[in-house]
């Protein structure tokens, strides 16, 4: 495994092909074999005079010079309007990864050097080119083509080249299958801009997008100005292969050429594959970073079939936009309404925990190990609280803000707070085991409340401080679409799985402890009725830990094994979104002592008011 094999290619190519040993198997890594030589090629069509000629060592320098020959009308008219010369060498070439790479390097150089008033002719010529290497029979070969980012640079290079594009009477359109271009003049007192693309996407059908400029944008134009967009429908299968995130494009990419004073524009995408299950999310290309970013788009609607987008449009960054699809997240308004129903419920169980708390604190806090125990249920209700209603926050943030730094707060926060939930039920679970197991040794309040302040907010603050210090700078602390932590790039997530799932194994060992302790007094006394209420005990035991230990959240590992079933999302959902209330029921309403206590204030409060004769049941 890992070995790497290389191997020249056929006679009449140049280059070679890298295979890699996988699973004792040899899989293809990467194939620069091309025949399409783009020197030769300008100088057999454009008559270049020998002295031009360029040595293998400086073919990557070569077309430039030659191109600037081209620019400079140096070798006939013909050819320099339109380029349209070299067509026939190019078409009829195979489009194999080396003979890919080497168009896209043509197409970037073209952008660069001819892209000086693009008629209609130049863009037309242009447009048969990038056409050869998107056709949706060959996007596979794109795999194995050697430079990864070679799907990147031929969008910059069209979005740069049709940019240019010289309008005639207001518009232009020019489209080949696989790659369309249109073109309109725009005003302050034009009624709506819009840009309806129909094309083919493979041998099933074709797929439309729109592009639409809201009204209260063109308002901002201080003078007439132009509107160009792009529709490239196979181009976002080359670029998703280059994501660490496990997705793909599900429509077309569009990209807008826009002045700067617009920011904003409206895309409409049909999907691709329309499932139902599986939720579709807006995104814009990063130019400069090179990858598909959440936080440049909001979704204004999606339906079983189409997708409306509300997108930021920034000339250096984000000029082109599609939507992606996760199968690993399935898509259900069942967990939607779990999610929405057992937050409300939670928050309002919590409210109510610490109100009845703040009530019978007196009452139930006379030992110091219950003390202890009532001490450390607060702050595991009082962090559940803040980290619930921060999840809301966070949400909305990202929904309809979009703002960036408030997103890294809230992120923050809620880390701190849910990392604090869970240091304060492994601080429970040590309470538990100092009660069981050190039954003779003693410490006192002061020494317990440094201790558990340590471990409940120390230890959270550092973990969050250096998650966000670590990998903020390098814009990684953030996960895409989402105020939280960052997985696919920097595994940030990790500062808040490991520290849950070390204090889940921690507890789920205290309760394994407090079942034996707890059903020992029945071992040998052969009664049935001993026996069966030992099991009761014990099975009211594991009831109240579970939830104030957090152990719900161990099923949390499910959805990592099998990410696509909904039952596991289901079960998980149900669990932890209303722990909150479990906390109410098994920490509170369920234990003796603060029944007691709740009953002592009600009589007080009889007598207070003068109720005597009002019985409690």
């Amino acid at each position: 495994n890992g070995a790497v094999c290389i191997q020249p290619c056929s006679p009449s190519f140049h280059g070679e092909t890298s295979f890699v040993c996988e699973d004792r198997k040899w899989q293809m890594l990467s194939d620069t074999c091309a025949n399409l030589d783009v020197q030769s090629l300008f100088q057999v069509r454009l008559n270049i005079p020998s002295s031009l000629n360029c040595s293998s060592s400086e073919f990557c320098s070569c077309p430039f010079t030659i191109l600037n020959q081209v620019k400079g009308n140096k070798f006939g008219k013909s050819c320099q309007a339109d380029f349209s010369c070299i067509i026939p060498d190019i078409l009829s070439s195979p489009a194999v990864p080396g003979n890919i790479a080497d168009i896209v390097d043509l197409l970037k150089k073209i952008s660069l050097l001819l892209s000086e008033n693009v008629t209609r002719a130049k863009m037309q010529s242009y447009s048969r080119i990038a056409n050869h290497i998107l056709n949706s029979s060959i996007v596979s070969n794109w795999a194995f083509v050697r430079d990864r980012n070679a799907g990147s640079e031929l969008l910059d290079s069209v979005n740069l080249f049709a940019g240019k594009l010289l309008l005639r009477n207001g518009s232009e359109s020019v489209q080949e299958p696989f790659i369309a271009t249109k073109g309109h003049s725009i005003h302050r007192n034009t009624s709506g801009t819009s840009f309806g693309f129909s094309m083919e996407f493979d041998n099933t059908g074709n797929i439309t997008g729109h592009v639409a400029i809201p009204e209260e944008e063109l308002l901002k134009l201080p003078r007439a100005s132009k509107a160009v967009s792009i529709a490239l429908p196979t181009l976002g299968a080359v670029m998703e292969s280059t994501q660490p995130e496990p997705v793909f494009v599900n429509g077309m990419v569009l990209s807008v050429s826009l002045p700067e004073e617009l920011r904003r524009v409206l895309l409409t995408f049909e999907k691709v594959n329309k499932l139902e299950q599986v939720e579709a999310q807006c995104v814009g290309w990063h130019s400069s970073e090179r990858r598909w970013d959440r936080r440049a788009c909001r979704t204004q609607s999606d339906t079983a079939s189409t997708v409306v987008c509300v997108c930021a449009h920034r000339r250096r960054t984000y000029k082109s936009f599609s939507i992606l699809m996760s199968p690993a997240a399935p898509r259900s308004a069942v967990l939607d309404y779990i999610t929405r129903v057992g937050l409300g419920l939670s928050i309002l169980s919590l409210v109510l925990c610490l109100v009845i708390e703040a009530v019978v604190w007196h009452h139930v806090t006379k030992t110091e190990i219950t003390y202890m125990r009532h001490f450390c249920l607060v702050n595991i209700a009082a962090s559940l609280l803040v980290a619930d209603v921060l999840f809301i926050l966070a949400a909305i943030v990202h929904n309809t803000a979009l703002n960036y730094q408030l997103c890294v707060a809230a992120t923050f926060f809620l880390h701190f707070f849910y990392l604090a939930l869970f240091f304060w039920m492994f601080t429970l679970g040590l309470l538990i085991l100092y009660g069981l197991l050190l039954i003779f040794f003693k410490i006192t309040r002061s020494v317990f409340l440094a201790a558990a302040f340590s471990i409940g907010y120390g230890c959270p603050s550092v973990i969050s401080i250096l998650t966000v210090a670590i990998t903020e700078p390098k814009n990684g602390y953030l996960r895409s679409g989402a105020c939280w932590l960052n997985w696919y790039e920097t595994k940030a997530l990790l500062a808040f799985v490991v520290p849950a799932l070390s204090i889940i194994v921690v507890n789920l060992v205290v309760v394994v402890v407090v079942v034996v302790k707890t059903g020992r007094s029945s071992v040998g006394e052969g009664c049935k009725s001993q026996d069966l209420s030992s099991m009761i005990r014990i099975s009211k035991n594991v009831a109240l830990l579970t939830p104030l230990l957090g152990l719900t959240w161990g099923f949390g590992l499910a959805t990592i094994l099998d990410s696509r079933s909904l039952a596991f999302h289901v079960t998980f959902a149900l669990l932890n979104a209303f722990q909150g209330f479990f906390i109410l029921l098994f920490g509170t309403l369920l234990d003796r002592k603060t029944r007691e206590a709740l009953r002592m204030n009600c009589l007080s409060s009889r007598r207070k008011w003068g109720l005597e004769k009002v019985k409690i049941y």
